[in-house]
């Protein structure tokens, strides 16, 4: 990890931002998280797709394909696997909620190396009910900006290692999905994943599993999901850019074996 940079501000191998940046002060910015394999950005397109479009939804400059593809590469040179993280914040500006439109976004890129066990995706993994509930803001659901508090307050609710992830509602009770991670049930061999019209974020992965579900011929239904049709589920799996798919075999006390759709969906996503 020490030949990786760790961050890339504007380009410029940095370990630092100005105090006044707006992604720290107010969360004011959007991010995406992905795989480099081999200097290569994984999913690319879609990626790139979903960053301008949260940029749109904050009325945020999004930096040039091109640039980022160019910073990612540098970052993929210094190891054959890695997760990349884009940071876009609104960039610096005097005290106070009012933003200056005309200011130029910074743009922050992190290297790491892939922390999931690969064994997750064969062996799935144990979760939980998360305490803490999402609350609603249609304006932002399904982007990634940046204010993740109420995530890092579900994730703190366990310290046992065992424990890979936390599944949360909305204060409406509703399911939503994991702390870092969209969520699917399988019933009846037919595939359900939250409606995430009033929070969550609507990953690429995600949208990759419902594009490959309508391709092959597989039902997919995007509802309210109450907790007790979770539980009621014949699968359950979680997806997000760097796990891919990983089979749930437990929330709390109730187990499940993986499935078979489950392991058509991980199919999918190596195509």
């Amino acid at each position: 990890m020490s030949a990786v940079p760790l961050i890339l501000v504007n380009g410029i191998e940095s370990q630092s931002v100005p105090a006044t940046d707006r992604g720290l002060a107010y969360g004011d910015g959007v991010f995406r998280t992905l795989l480099l394999r081999d200097g290569a950005p994984q999913q690319w397109e879609r990626q790139y797709r979903k960053l301008a479009q949260d940029c749109a939804v904050l009325n945020l400059a999004v930096p040039g394909e091109a640039l980022l593809a160019t910073e990612l590469q540098r970052l993929g040179e210094r190891a054959p696997r890695l997760v990349a993280k884009i940071i876009v914040t609104r960039g610096a500006s005097p005290r106070g909620y009012r933003y200056d439109p005309g200011r130029p976004p910074n743009r922050i890129l992190l290297a790491s190396p892939v922390p999931e066990p690969e064994t997750h995706a064969v062996a799935g993994v144990r979760t939980r009910r998360c305490k803490l509930h999402l609350s609603h803001q249609p304006a932002f659901a399904g982007i990634k900006h940046l204010n993740r508090l109420e995530n890092v307050l579900a994730r703190s609710e366990w310290e046992d290692e065992q424990i890979s992830e936390g599944i949360l509602c909305d204060v409406a009770g509703w399911v939503i999905g994991g702390t870092m991670t969209n969520l699917f049930a399988v019933r009846e061999g037919e595939l359900v994943t939250p409606d995430l019209g009033k929070c969550g974020v609507a990953g690429v992965t995600r949208e990759r599993v419902l594009e490959a579900a309508r391709q092959h011929g597989v039902k997919c239904h995007v509802v309210r999901l109450a907790w007790s049709e979770l539980m009621a589920a014949d699968e359950l799996f979680l997806v997000n850019s760097v796990a891919g798919a990983w089979p749930v075999r437990q929330v709390d006390e109730r187990t499940w074996p993986v499935g078979p759709v489950t392991r058509t969906a991980q199919a999918w996503l190596e195509t």
